[in-house]
């Protein structure tokens, strides 16, 4: 890792909440996310569609809509993020952070080409000069290993295939060299070969360019591939935290150890699966207690009434359960 990682946190998230408010709608998306990453760092959000992970990312980018409503800080290289003005965070978005969209295709322009759309961002971030801006990037083009790189500036993105567009994607999220890049579930819309080429692909860029990676995924297999350290977030609250060793091999959370024990690999040939009964919880309607209660076959009547503290061990890690001694041997 990068020697910034000794620095401390370039991203740091206190009590994250955040509640869609409509008419008659309120509804908890996420409830109160803590963490700290630094740079050179890799962290992933770990969950099922619907566990609050992409509003997680849109709201460090100050991109939810005006009906949600936030609170707790959000600190950006010392900088608070949720007290500031519209104008302050379109300064900083695409500059000091960055994200890549699942679908690329919904997040380029598609009446620009690949170069205008990068140069665009260069200029407004830097002020530097068309040519300069054209010239690096033609340099984030092929530093994503784009081939033929002079000519695809030039394309628009509908004459790119769906794995040459989600590398434009990352060359224009890392244009302006972002200290923190946000990647929403980038690889889930490629075939496998693809995906496992664009997952190198971000681990060496951050390699050679030092910054920190939030990754959210539901894939098993692609958070143990580029992650250093793991979230396991379920309705909203992160309910594990730890090395990506600690909650592969030793999960804590009946949850993550019912999702590991859902993911299709090599070692389940021949087994059925196992599957984690009924259905994640109405965000709108949160039951009390652990909202994972209804689902787990370990909850007592404590799980559904309590609020769940967060237990850690000595190295850091964390769960959001109350009967992590009795199912954890020691």
């Amino acid at each position: 890792m990068p020697d910034g990682t000794m620095m401390g946190p370039v991203l740091r998230v206190e009590d994250l909440t955040v509640r869609f408010v409509r008419r008659d709608t309120d509804v908890a998306a996420v409830n109160g996310v803590n963490f700290a990453l630094n740079a050179g760092e890799t962290l992933t959000i770990l969950g099922e569609s619907g566990s609050g992970k992409s509003v997680s990312l849109k709201a460090m980018m100050g991109l939810l809509p005006a009906y949600a409503k936030l609170s707790g800080k959000i600190w950006l290289n010392g900088q608070e993020m949720l007290s500031r003005s519209e104008a302050e965070l379109a300064r900083m978005r695409g500059g000091a952070i960055s994200m890549i969209f699942q679908e690329p295709m919904a997040a380029l322009d598609p009446v620009y080409t690949i170069g205008e759309q990068i140069a665009e961002t260069i200029v407004q971030h830097e002020g530097c000069s068309r040519d300069a801006a054209w010239k690096r990037a033609l340099d984030r083009l092929e530093q994503v290993k784009i081939p033929s790189a002079a000519r695809r500036l030039k394309n628009f993105p509908h004459e790119m295939s769906g794995g040459m567009r989600q590398r434009a994607m990352i060359a224009l999220a890392l244009a302006c060299s972002p200290s923190v890049l946000l990647a929403d579930e980038p690889t889930t819309a490629l075939d496998v070969t693809v995906q496992i080429q664009i997952l190198l692909l971000l681990r060496q860029l951050q390699q050679e360019l030092g910054m920190a990676i939030v990754f959210v995924t539901h894939d098993v297999g692609a958070a143990a591939e580029i992650s250093d350290r793991v979230a396991v977030m379920y309705a909203g609250r992160l309910v594990e935290t730890g090395t990506t060793r600690e909650v592969m091999k030793h999960p804590m959370h009946p949850y993550t150890r019912g999702l590991l024990a859902s993911t299709v690999h090599g070692g389940v040939r021949g087994h059925r699966l196992e599957t984690i009964p009924g259905s994640p919880p109405n965000l709108a309607c949160l039951p009390p207690g652990c909202a994972f209660a209804p689902r787990c076959r370990h909850a007592v009547e404590a799980c559904r009434r309590e609020e769940i503290p967060a237990v850690a061990t000595e190295s850091g890690a964390m769960a959001r359960c109350l009967r992590v001694q009795a199912l954890v041997p020691a």
